[in-house]
């Protein structure tokens, strides 16, 4: 895991240095910079800051480069299928001087161009200059889930990137300055959708697209999605013979995930997800798996079902033979805000990134790799709001007059703060208020936080004026759009895992390693895996993949 950096026909030595240097947490065992000036008076350079997980030897130095120096690259992630494209491109007659998946990256370039990406299996986002030409191209990538973070500027002929904000802050020319439609997506969502950030100017290249940057234009494509079968598809196998190639599936994708030069651990709450890699991973291991277990004061639990009971995780770390340690998390958190602000980069109103930290902090004292299960619940139907499509199908056939009654008397039943009920009361609640929609507003209503009238009043006239054509849930309603046929479950999947996933959930997961000098695996979301599930999930009727009361 790496920080990357870049410039082009922008800035120089000290700028890419500051880039770097502004990222140092990103990557403590190594740094290095590549440039070069050409006839006609442009410039590239490179930055990398290294965390060294494969072959942590100096061979694996970054910037690195071809045999020939014509192909240089700045890289960032794991490629989990590295050694069996090594072995390909080597029967090719390429020649490699390390044992890292950087190099890989490199080699596959050259034989296939911007089309290799089709060929990696892991997370990543780097940026290759190819010198092959009479003219540089710059080429950059990102996963197909956005693990891996990519923000740039494009000003003309200018072109800056780097895998946190802060860095392209360093660029002369590149100024801190909101963007109005970024901030009503915020107080929208409690966080910013991709492409968008709250920087002016500043963007993400989105999940499963690379880039090409040539004689100043900068031409973005898509090369990866995730698709469903229509709705009316049927599925000829069983739950059952289903359910066992799923596990292989996942056991290979844990297993390949587990390769690594340094010590590996993994994230164990009480649910499903990280329990499934961590019941992987002990089979697999010849020592016991380290688990990490963030908690938080009984009094704090109470209620909320989003919140697991440790004793479940301690049980099942026994029962395994993992070591398991337990953080908790106290309400007193205060003097970790600034540290906290200034690793995310942008406002994220998500209390998960005071934990993420946290046990990410605790982590890295043992570990430099975890294993975590962010994914699993936007594959296989995880969240309650997937579930409440269903309940509230069921409360639309209660007759309208009865509902007319019973929306109102739920929106003002007390909160049950410190009760067992309140976690309850608050889901009913919301439910309650966008049941008698339509799908997809019903979705967009209860992913939003505050509605048009709630913003309008706290915007000033003239940033009122900049936002009040702007939809703020555009990039929801156009996913949307593209899984239109499947069934509205998949729908909602697709939606949670462009969207959602990767914008909040991945985004604050990365910074919040990355603090810490720890990488963060997510096996659930190994590319094969996650589009056999899609397919053969998709043709399964919903009860299948959601247990309803």
């Amino acid at each position: 895991m790496c920080g990357i950096s870049g410039v082009v026909n922008c800035g120089n030595r000290e700028v890419l240095d500051r880039m770097t240097s502004v990222q140092a947490h990103r990557g403590p065992d190594d740094a290095g910079l590549w440039e070069k000036r050409f006839p006609d008076g442009s410039y590239i350079g490179l930055g990398s800051r290294r965390l060294a997980i494969v072959d942590r030897s100096s061979s694996g130095h970054m910037p690195m480069c071809n045999e020939d120096g014509t192909v240089w690259i700045t890289y960032n992630g794991e490629i989990y299928n590295f050694g069996a494209l090594r072995r390909e491109l080597q029967d090719k007659g390429h020649r490699f001087a390390s044992n890292t998946d950087t190099e890989v990256v490199i080699h596959l370039y050259e034989e296939e161009g911007r089309e290799c990406v089709h060929r990696l299996n892991g997370m990543f986002s780097f940026a290759i200059c190819d010198l092959r030409s009479t003219s540089p191209t710059l080429f950059v990538a990102r996963d197909h889930f956005g693990v891996k973070p990519f923000y740039y500027v494009q000003q003309g002929r200018r072109f800056a990137f780097a895998s946190e904000i802060k860095a392209l802050l360093e660029v002369p020319g590149v100024d801190a300055e909101l963007d109005a439609e970024a901030l009503h997506q915020y107080l929208t969502f409690l966080w910013v959708p991709d492409p968008k950030t709250m920087f002016r100017g500043i963007f993400k290249l989105p999940a499963g697209h690379y880039a090409t940057f040539f004689d100043g234009q900068l031409q973005i494509t898509k090369y990866w999605d995730l698709t469903f079968p229509n709705a009316d598809a049927a599925y000829p196998r069983s739950e059952n013979d289903l359910a066992e190639e799923i596990r292989e599936r996942f056991r290979a994708s844990v297993e390949a995930q587990m390769v690594s030069d340094v010590p590996i651990a993994a994230f164990l709450s009480a649910g499903l997800d990280s329990s499934s890699i961590v019941a992987m991973m002990s089979r697999a291991a010849r020592r016991p798996v380290r688990t990490y277990t963030i908690t938080y004061p009984l009094k704090y639990r109470i209620g909320e079902k989003t919140l697991d009971d440790p004793k479940v995780a301690a049980r099942l770390a026994q029962r395994l033979g993992c070591e398991n340690q337990q953080i908790v998390v106290e309400p007193d958190v205060v003097d970790l805000l600034p540290r906290l602000t200034w690793h995310m980069d942008e406002p994220t109103a998500d209390p998960a990134i005071i934990a993420a930290y946290l046990v990410c902090r605790e982590a890295s004292k043992q570990a430099t790799v975890v294993l975590s299960g962010v994914g699993g619940d936007e594959l296989f139907a995880g969240y309650r709001k997937h579930a409440a499509h269903y309940w509230a199908q069921a409360y639309q056939k209660v007759p309208s007059a009865v509902r007319r009654m019973l929306d109102p008397a739920l929106a003002g039943v007390p909160g049950f703060r410190d009760t067992s009920v309140k976690g309850s009361v608050r889901l009913a609640k919301k439910m309650a208020r966008s049941a008698s929609l339509r799908p997809i507003e019903r979705f967009v209503m209860n992913c939003t936080y505050l509605d048009e009238k709630q913003k309008a009043g706290l915007y000033k006239p003239d940033l009122w004026e900049q936002v009040s054509g702007f939809d703020a849930s555009v990039r929801h309603r156009d996913s949307f759009s593209r899984v239109q046929d499947a069934d509205f479950l998949n729908q909602m999947l697709y939606l949670d895992t462009k969207i959602f996933m990767t914008s909040l959930n991945l985004t604050y997961n990365d910074k919040m390693s990355m603090a810490s000098s720890v990488e963060v695996r997510v096996p659930f979301l190994d590319r094969e895996l996650a589009e056999f599930v899609s397919q053969t999930q998709g043709l399964l009727s919903s009860n299948h993949k959601i247990r309803l009361p």
